[in-house]
């Protein structure tokens, strides 16, 4: 099999010819760009590592590493960032711990007098800042920007600012990207379009804009989810109107060169549990979740794809009723997302893309032999019968030990040879 045939037949649930592997397909299947530095150092590749996202400084996981590693998927994702500017004119710039990164030309690289990175809309410094990197830290911090909530005069129009048709420009962006990591071979392709993430929390602050209205602060927009329910359900149906012709547009310009299309990546699952229950997921997203789905089963060869973190088993059932076909990250070390469990209750069902290993304690904190073990078990239950793309627990993060990243892949590669 290649790499997309490999993809392809697990997510149909059929065996391939070994468990297919992802690195960087997705925003959050990817590697901070300190731990990509240092795998690629390990594995004897130079050179620096381009952050493709600096929200969470996502490092961009070139053609060579994918060879290295035997990845399986490509990412398809657009020209901007999370912060409103294009991934272009690269420039030299060292994170807190030394490595060595090339950042987008927009990204500020002077840092405060506390030694602090802010991180500007647009990259445009005379609007307020709308990120926030601590001295010595690795990520950026959304700076909440509410303007003033007056719900006599609150529109629903503030809130879909950044959401509209997508432009001949952006269509042509993701044909010559699709061009461009098809060169990088027969692997399949995970398309982040955007648009259809209804309620994703890491969006609602729009970072990426200078002066966002609406309801834009994070503990405000959860009440407002049942105090405002009106008002969000309406918010959602516009989105959901808007993120369908565009999905329209999109398969009219790429056809079947998708493979999975990333829906939405909201949350909604804690560490000890959902923190929603069944039915204000019903109520609220389902319906929209539903709408997407059918689109694009009805129109397309796509699969969807959902990413929740944490606890989500009690809401599994209803997210597969609504017709997703892959579920991310599978947080297995939260409240009832046992591994075992999850293959024998949902795995006929859905396609766990994620759970390879345990990113909070395993692979940061354990031994090389530890990630060995935890790999290849994860990979010996998701594995069975198909259903399966591996991949860590979410991102892998920054200050793993490059031991361990090596056991990671090392691991891997010996559950293929067995």
């Amino acid at each position: 099999m290649n790499s997309r045939q490999r993809v392809e037949a697990a997510i149909n649930h059929q065996q391939p010819d070994h468990v297919p592997l992802d690195l960087g397909g997705s925003p959050t299947s990817g590697m901070h760009v300190s731990s990509v530095y240092k795998l690629r150092q390990a594995l004897g590749l130079d050179g620096p590592v381009k952050v493709i996202e600096p929200y969470q400084m996502l490092g961009q996981i070139d053609a060579d590493l994918l060879d290295a590693l035997g990845v399986d998927v490509v990412a398809l994702e657009g020209p901007g960032t999370f912060f409103g500017f294009k991934k272009e004119n690269w420039k030299p710039w060292t994170t807190f711990d030394g490595t060595p990164v090339l950042v987008p030309e927009c990204f500020n690289t002077e840092p405060e007098p506390s030694g602090d990175i802010l991180m500007y809309p647009e990259g445009d410094r005379s609007a307020p800042p709308s990120g926030h990197m601590p001295k010595d830290g690795f990520y950026f911090d959304t700076i909440i920007r509410q303007p003033p909530i007056n719900d006599a005069n609150l529109n629903v129009e503030d809130n879909l600012e950044e959401f509209g048709p997508a432009s001949d420009e952006l269509i042509d962006y993701f044909v010559a990207e699709a061009d461009r990591v098809q060169s990088y071979g027969e692997r399949a392709v995970l398309a982040t379009l955007g648009g259809t993430g209804f309620g994703d929390i890491a969006l609602v602050p729009a970072p990426g804009m200078k002066y966002p209205k609406g309801i834009r602060d994070v503990a405000e927009w959860y009440m407002s989810t049942v105090t405002r329910f009106d008002y969000i359900y309406e918010l959602f149906e516009r989105q959901c109107e808007i993120g369908l012709a565009n999905l329209e547009k999109f398969h009219a310009a790429l056809g079947d060169r998708i493979t999975a299309l990333f829906v939405t990546g909201t949350d909604f699952g804690a560490q000890d549990g959902s923190f929603i229950s069944n039915r204000s997921y019903c109520d609220l997203y389902q319906p929209f979740h539903a709408k997407v789905n059918a689109w694009v089963h009805e129109n397309t060869n796509w699969k969807t794809f959902i990413h929740s973190c944490g606890s989500i088993v009690n809401l599994l059932p209803e997210m597969i009723d609504a017709g997703f076909d892959i579920v991310n990250p599978v947080q297995t070390s939260a409240a009832g997302m046992d591994a075992r469990g999850l293959k024998e209750r949902f795995g006929e069902r859905i396609t766990f893309w994620g759970g390879g290993i345990d990113t909070q304690k395993t692979l940061p904190f354990g031994t090389p032999e530890q990630v060995r073990e935890e790999v290849l078990d994860r990979i010996e239950i998701f594995g069975d019968g198909g259903g399966f793309v591996f991949n860590t627990v979410h991102n892998v993060q920054a200050g793993v030990p490059v031991e361990n990243l090596v056991a990671l892949y090392d691991a891997v590669r010996e559950s293929r040879d067995r």
